[in-house]
């Protein structure tokens, strides 16, 4: 169950994170209005808030935190920017996760 957590807390984490990117994007490259910055820096405090409550040690959390964010992103890219992920895309997001099952699930003795 701990890793069930653990994965919703990634997935959460890596939507607040893109959006408080892609906000400032649409706002710098799509010349939408700039009050879009306000919830952008809510997401990116909502993300930073949301790394702390990982127990673990923080370097490891980013580590694997990365695998899931990748993932993520490419959901996003399919579904907002409407740009289907191809076989490498996928291949690449199978070694992210496998990485990230290596790190989370690994030793711990160090």
């Amino acid at each position: 169950m701990d890793l069930l957590k653990t994965l919703i807390l990634f997935v959460g984490t890596a939507l607040a994170e893109i959006i408080g990117c892609y906000l400032p994007y649409l706002w710098l490259r799509e010349n939408k209005p700039i009050w879009l910055l306000i919830p952008a820096a809510i997401s990116l405090a909502i993300f930073a808030w949301l790394l702390t409550l990982h127990p673990q040690a923080s370097g490891r959390v980013y580590a694997a935190y990365g695998g899931v964010y990748i993932t993520v992103a490419l959901g996003w890219l399919w579904a907002v920017d409407s740009v289907k992920p191809n076989l490498t895309d996928y291949i690449g997001v199978a070694f992210c996760l496998t990485g990230m099952a290596v790190i989370m699930l690994g030793s711990r003795s160090a």
